[in-house]
């Protein structure tokens, strides 16, 4: 008597293998549950009750985003418990700038063939990812494709919700002339400009175990390390002080992120030199031969989000985030835009 599976896995599609995924990640999944969850792993749908009490006139906030090609150093160092930290980051830092509290994150995974180990890695950093921003892991989808995708490879995309209260939504509208730009320090090279990444990697003739020049760490902890997520820190300055713009450094580097929140009559001038510039892009603007004008426009340089500030509270916003093991700096102010500014961001080198 045939298997009712059978046929199926023949096609090349492992149900037994996609349930036993589910059995193996449903611990990490409740380990982010949080109070509004009311569904468990396994529905058609995750369900979720926000408290509204705390709010007046409640404004939800979505994203989606992905992890980008550093995926594929993720295949070439065969690590894969990291770039689910990545893909949360991506979201949630995204509605982070308009002031939101992320509620849940939903994520989709998608392979030739199941690999039930690999998988659990991606998973466990999604769970990790959650746990850094304070959201809940509602659901996801795990897809598996025969012949879609080369053997090893899968494909991530995110999906996040949050909240904000109406008359909190930070949209740039208020910045001014005299504003103060503190920049957050990145992890590192965070998920953007990977392409050109990879392209320095194949022709250094490293390898990832070895050491990444000028480092003590390894190649692969270095490329692989996760996106910084900035949720809690800014949530807890937004409690007490305010803050008029916000800006996640991610693809486009400064020249294109920055003119998305501030008033077009306004230049952001920032001094380069005001935060160290860490080690990797130093190696990456020497390796391919950059300028700090390309380097900037590709990567985050050190710095992987901005807050606008008035002048009064900015030494105040950077020893509060101090405190809490967030390095910043104060890296430059808004000022006035002449007929000479054909750019809106500014960097003195």
């Amino acid at each position: 008597m045939s298997n009712r599976f059978d046929a199926y896995q023949q096609a090349g599609v492992n149900i037994a293998a996609g349930n036993e995924l589910i059995s193996r990640i449903k611990n990490l999944i409740s380990g982010t549950s949080t109070k509004g969850v009311l569904s468990d792993i396994g529905g058609f749908g995750g369900l979720f009750k926000p408290d509204m009490n705390r709010f007046t006139e409640p404004v939800l906030v979505a994203s989606t985003d992905g992890v980008g090609t550093k995926l594929k150093l993720a295949f070439a160092f065969d690590r894969h418990d990291t770039v689910g930290i990545d893909l949360v980051a991506m979201n949630v830092n995204d509605i982070l700038v308009q002031g939101a509290k992320p509620l849940f994150f939903l994520d989709y995974f998608a392979t030739g063939k199941l690999d039930l180990t690999q998988a659990e890695q991606v998973v466990t950093g999604i769970a990790a990812g959650c746990r850094q921003a304070g959201c809940a892991l509602l659901g996801g989808e795990t897809a598996e494709m025969p012949d879609f995708y080369a053997p090893g490879e899968y494909d991530l995309a995110g999906f996040c919700v949050g909240i904000v209260e109406d008359t909190k939504i930070i949209d740039g509208s208020g910045c001014c002339v005299g504003d103060h730009l503190i920049g957050l320090a990145s992890s590192g090279l965070h998920s953007n400009g990977y392409s050109l990444v990879r392209k320095v990697f194949a022709r250094s003739k490293l390898d990832g175990e070895d050491t990444f020049p000028g480092l003590e760490r390894s190649v692969a902890d270095v490329l692989l390390c996760p996106t910084r997520i900035y949720v809690k820190p800014v949530l807890n300055l937004l409690r007490d002080l305010p803050i008029k713009g916000m800006v996640h450094i991610t693809g486009g580097g400064f020249y294109d992120n920055i003119p998305r929140i501030i008033p077009r009559g306004l230049v952001a001038s920032i001094q380069f030199g005001s935060w160290p510039v860490p080690q990797e892009f130093l190696w990456l603007k020497q390796s391919a031969r950059l300028s700090w004008e390309e380097m900037h426009q590709i990567f985050n340089v050190g710095v992987g989000f901005i807050l606008v500030v008035d002048q009064e509270h900015a030494d105040e916003i950077i020893s509060r985030l101090h405190a809490q093991d967030q390095e910043a700096w104060l890296i430059g102010s808004l000022r006035e835009r002449d007929g000479q500014d054909k750019e809106r961001v500014q960097i003195v080198f």
